[in-house]
């Protein structure tokens, strides 16, 4: 796993998809997913444990107890999707248009937002871009910045009560 975090040692990746892509695979059976979902989300993590080796920490877990809790996790994640409802269907034609008052209301709650979130202190309203508008888990936030990862959270929180407190 080192090799693959330092080096992108494609051999050693190899050495470790046919270790463990069989073992997920079986894991995920086990735990009453299909084979066919089993083996696309085998290929998922390992996929993830590709992208994400710089993510992994020794002292935190074993390679075999970070790769199954990918797992885990990616299984929990296809089931959630799977129980989705069908959207409803959609009307064809031209829309409706949207109520005068109703737009300008809509734009003056947008300038409201963008004012709040300028009005943040900068270490709140970075980790609230990296977080909304970048798109970052609060971990991976973590290995940006280099801070705690209970500093990003508290700071996220914290800014989103005083987003909250003004849009009231």
């Amino acid at each position: 796993m080192i090799r693959i975090r330092q080096h992108q040692d494609r051999a050693a990746f190899a050495e470790l998809y046919e270790h463990f892509a069989p073992r997920v695979k079986g894991f995920l059976m086990k735990s009453g997913s299909d084979a066919s979902l089993a083996e696309e989300c085998a290929q998922d993590v390992m996929a993830t444990l590709w992208r994400k080796a710089h993510m992994f920490d020794a002292t935190r877990a074993s390679v075999a107890t970070w790769i199954f809790t990918i797992a885990r996790n990616r299984r929990i994640d296809l089931l959630r999707k799977q129980r989705r409802p069908e959207p409803e269907e959609l009307t064809w034609g031209p829309e409706h248009e949207p109520d005068q008052a109703d737009t300008i209301a809509l734009q003056q709650e947008t300038e409201i937002l963008g004012k709040a979130i300028q009005d943040l202190p900068s270490a709140q309203r970075e980790l609230l871009e990296k977080a909304y508008f970048g798109d970052l888990s609060h971990s991976e936030i973590a290995a940006q910045t280099g801070l705690p990862l209970g500093t990003i959270k508290s700071r996220i929180r914290l800014a989103l009560e005083r987003l909250r407190h003004v849009m009231k």
